[in-house]
């Protein structure tokens, strides 16, 4: 449900809504991390791989603190050359280790990547028109890519760098305790501190964050409303041009403006933080310096060596946390979307039609659109046998395309049933139900592709003839024999190179390689001029042979052969009969055809 936004001072800064801030804060880090769930394996031999390269990596402090005190005032060259092999050798085994260690968790989080693109993806595959419809396109591609983008870094080094910054911190702090427990007490005090800033800087990050990816989506529906063909076409005919420049500008200005907060958020407060530590060095050597002879210049320099060691995973683990929390608000609008609630699903136990026939019946159907006050269909029933034809005509708005969706399940009734078959259609799988019934609308859509391509979404097995075959068959072969590649040709953005005829026997040519065994035909020759419209008609008798198809039209001379026709008012059946019949009776399908 939509919420209103909260406002800012500033007319047209983008702001989070209340609504997603508290999303936010209920995203479960249990539920991240069973993200990750599936590749338990490859994780554990990544903290095999860490704690062994931390573990190798201290030793360097000892080797340095023998070469200091023992090697080279006894002037030994054989134990320090020795010394000087064991230092290059961690650096060798250290180096080697990084790069399994990268190679590995890399991996692990691309593929957990790849999976939330795809999961979210297949998700909203499975989601019905009114969801689509209410939300921009724009907004939907933002988050399959810039939310799932921004996620990368932390869904691919978090655990890495989790696992690698708290090993080499336990390592380092029991090689220091080893050196000496007073100066490891020194270098400590300065964790309390840190560990309090870090957490308000990531607090402020994540309400940044969460703006961020808002005005992302924003600019990302400007792009797709102002660069496809059909809002470029608009644009130029209005004269919108500059207007669309303006939006984008203003929008980017504001992810510019966005993007400096969050780098500075905090910024002066980890400055601080970074200064201390590098002051703690200073007070080691003070320290030494009160109490002389307590220990080795040896000790003392590998000490310190070892304490800007335990600094740089602190600092580590500190960003990382910051990082998580900020990327709280991804998480939130990710598993936003994973969590709709499917409204038209495949049924628990489907029904299989092993030979379907057609017969197609509403039962006192009624349909209401969310929202509305007023039922789109109300208590319709038709019977169209099997092989029979339904011709439904009404005035627009009258609840005819709301029928013919019912057909095709893109909305299900909220009282009566459609059968096929003497099935209910909610009890068949939604993939077997589209091999049954097609759909050839008004608004053909032609993807960015061959030809070819585009005739083979509708069946990927179908081989060149049975392409070709489908084609002849809708009145298309010489169109498409005539171009530059032939079906190979790609037909442009929308099909845009084409006429509104010959997109729609290309569509009907592609749904003729599904062979349905019901035809719905929305208002499929309603933009057509007469002579194009001959043409569509011929492909459609070729498509309707054998086939129960139900027609939307407006153009009645396109239904007088019908075996019933059907008038719609307000939602209604108001008439039922042949062309003829309801002529004689002169009543609303007569006011219709004169």
């Amino acid at each position: 449900m939509d919420t209103p936004r909260e406002r800012s001072g500033r007319p047209g800064r983008p702001t989070v809504t209340a609504a997603e801030r508290e999303e936010a804060k209920r995203v479960s880090l249990r539920r991240i991390g069973g993200l990750f769930a599936p590749h338990r394996g490859p994780i554990a031999v990544v903290t095999a791989i860490i704690a062994a390269s931390s573990l190798v990596a201290m030793a360097s402090p000892f080797l340095l603190r023998a070469t200091i005190d023992v090697a080279l005032p006894r002037q030994d060259l054989r134990l320090l050359a020795w010394l000087v092999a064991g230092m290059i050798g961690v650096a060798a085994v250290t180096a080697a280790l990084g790069v399994a260690q990268t190679w590995i968790s890399t991996r692990v989080g691309q593929e957990v990547m790849h999976g939330l693109r795809t999961s979210v993806f297949a998700h909203l595959q499975r989601q019905s028109l009114g969801f689509f419809t209410r939300t921009r396109t724009g907004e939907v591609q933002s988050r399959i890519t810039n939310d799932i983008g921004g996620m990368q870094s932390v869904v691919t080094s978090t655990a890495t760098s989790i696992a690698s910054n708290l090993t080499t911190v336990v390592a380092t702090l029991v090689a220091m305790l080893a050196l000496s427990w007073q100066l490891t007490l020194i270098s400590l005090v300065v964790l309390p501190p840190s560990i309090w800033l870090s957490r308000r800087v990531a607090r402020m990050r994540r309400s940044i964050t969460a703006r961020q990816q808002r005005e992302l989506a924003d600019l990302n529906v400007t792009v797709e409303e102002g660069l496809s063909i059909s809002g470029i076409q608009l644009s130029k005919t209005l004269g919108a041009g500059p207007a669309v420049v303006r939006r984008f500008t203003e929008s980017s200005e504001r992810l510019v403006d966005l993007e400096l907060r969050s780098q500075l958020a905090g910024r002066w407060r980890m400055a601080a933080t970074t200064v201390i530590f590098a002051a703690i060095p200073a007070v080691i050597y003070l320290s030494a310096g009160f109490f002389p002879g307590a220990m080795t210049i040896g000790t003392l320099v590998a000490f310190t060596a070892l304490q800007g060691t335990l600094f740089r995973p602190i600092t580590g683990l500190l960003n990382v946390g910051v990082s998580l929390v900020s990327s709280l608000a991804l998480f939130a609008r990710i598993f936003e979307y994973l969590d709709l609630t499917v409204e038209i699903d495949d049924p628990a136990s489907p029904v299989v039609l092993a030979a379907p026939k057609g017969h197609v019946r509403f039962e006192d159907v009624t349909f209401t659109y969310p929202g509305s006050d007023t039922a789109a269909v109300a208590g319709v029933t038709l019977d169209v046998p099997a092989g029979t034809s339904l011709a439904l005509v009404g005035e627009t708005g009258s609840g005819k395309s709301t029928l013919a969706s019912l057909v095709s399940r893109l909305q299900d009734p909220d009282a009566g049933r459609l059968t096929i078959d003497g099935v209910d259609v909610r009890d068949l799988r939604l993939a077997d139900l589209a091999g049954i019934v097609g759909v050839v609308s008004q608004e053909t859509y032609l993807l960015h592709t061959t030809v070819r391509e585009n005739l083979r979404y509708a069946k990927p097995s179908a081989t060149d003839a049975e392409i070709e075959a489908a084609a002849r068959a809708a009145q298309v072969h010489d169109l498409i024999a005539g171009l530059p590649e032939g079906y190979d040709t790609v037909v442009g953005s929308r099909g845009h190179r084409f006429s509104g005829g010959e997109k729609q026997r290309l569509a009907i040519a592609r749904t003729l390689l599904r062979d349905p065994k019901v035809l719905v035909l929305d208002e499929a020759t309603s933009a057509l001029d007469t002579e194009t419209e001959r043409a569509v008609q011929r492909a459609f008798a070729e498509l309707a042979e054998g086939r129960t198809v139900i027609t939307i039209a407006h153009r009645l001379s396109t239904v007088r052969d019908a075996d019933q026709i059907a008038v719609i008012d307000h939602g209604r059946v108001v008439e039922r009969g042949t062309h003829d019949d309801l002529v004689a009776r002169d009543g609303r399908y007569a006011a219709l055809a004169a």
